[in-house]
């Protein structure tokens, strides 16, 4: 099957197979799986031009409302957050579209910034991994509480089975975000979360991600959110700035005639849909596997992707 816009021909079944398989992964940590589908287009379809980035962002629009649906039907979206997040990464990521196209619509220079992005990511989140938790460390026992309560369930029959905890926010101002998970109070920083959120949009928006891939680690080692809690918030946030994206890469495309710039509107689509799936499946599963489980398996996915970009520059 042959991509005009991307000018690459492969079978039919593989994008639709690569997003299912990134976003399932990828969703059960609050990311959607675009930080890898990337690579994949770049090194093994051979699609480097600009466009792959507007591409990704529109595998975000097909492929992330099923994640969300999922994780808002199971009480685990904290609004306020996904608020704040989407006020901070707009702006953010429209600026980055400008950068990308600007800046690096070198293949080799980009290859490079990415596997910054990824090492970046990737290393921080081993990083939280290894350190030593704090003795007050309520935020991990209530994962650990949550966690032990879905097994509990499993072996249950489906009738006897209690309703799963919910988020409940207890307070959403300028100054923090407050709100519980299952008996455990948690609080981050509203303004916090805002810068953070503008910064990583930027870099979002240059790399074809709606920046969950950033925003999640950055949450779970920084300000010590329980990923459970999180994954519906920076799904949320990704796809409003992925709309956003793409609506910018297409405006803008007419400006820079000689180089692909606007989205393969079909490989998007194609990728999206097993993306869709792929969210829907992951986020469904989330809360059976371990939280350290899915850290671990993002970090290495995310380090050596981002390795092999960086080797490849330097050597």
């Amino acid at each position: 099957m042959f991509f005009p816009v991307s000018g690459i021909e492969v079978a039919g079944w593989v994008p639709p197979v690569a997003g299912f398989a990134v976003a399932f992964v990828c969703s059960m940590g609050g990311v959607s799986g675009a930080n890898l589908l990337l690579p994949f287009q770049v090194s093994v379809l051979g699609f480097t031009t600009p466009a792959v980035s507007a591409t990704n962002h529109l595998f975000n629009i097909v492929a992330i409302p099923s994640g969300v649906y999922r994780f808002i039907r199971e009480g685990r979206m904290v609004w306020p957050l996904t608020w704040v997040v989407i006020a901070g990464t707009v702006p953010g990521v429209l600026i980055g579209v400008i950068l990308r196209v600007r800046y690096l619509p070198d293949p080799t220079h980009f290859r490079f910034f990415a596997g910054l992005v990824l090492l970046y990511i990737g290393l921080m989140m081993v990083r939280s991994m290894v350190r030593k938790p704090a003795p007050n460390a309520d935020n991990k026992t209530a994962e650990r509480r949550f966690q032990e309560l879905v097994g509990s369930f499993r072996k249950k029959e489906a009738s006897a089975r209690e309703p799963l905890p919910v988020v409940q926010v207890n307070r959403f101002g300028l100054s923090a975000i407050e709100y519980s998970f299952y008996g455990e109070n948690i609080t981050a920083s509203t303004m916090g979360v805002f810068v953070l959120s503008a910064v990583v949009g930027v870099v979002g928006g240059m790399y074809g991600i709606g920046g969950g891939a950033i925003i999640a680690p950055f949450f779970v080692a920084v300000f010590r959110l329980p990923v459970y809690t999180i994954a519906g918030a920076c799904l949320m946030g990704t796809f409003i700035t992925s709309v956003a994206a793409t609506v910018f890469y297409q405006a803008i495309a007419p400006m820079y005639p000689d180089m692909a710039v606007a989205p393969d509107w079909m490989l998007g689509i194609m990728m999206g849909v097993g993306g869709m799936i792929g969210m829907y499946c992951g986020a469904r599963m989330q809360k059976f596997v371990p939280a350290g489980v899915i850290k671990w398996l993002l970090a290495f996915i995310l380090c050596f992707a981002g390795g092999r970009y960086v080797l490849s520059f330097v050597f």
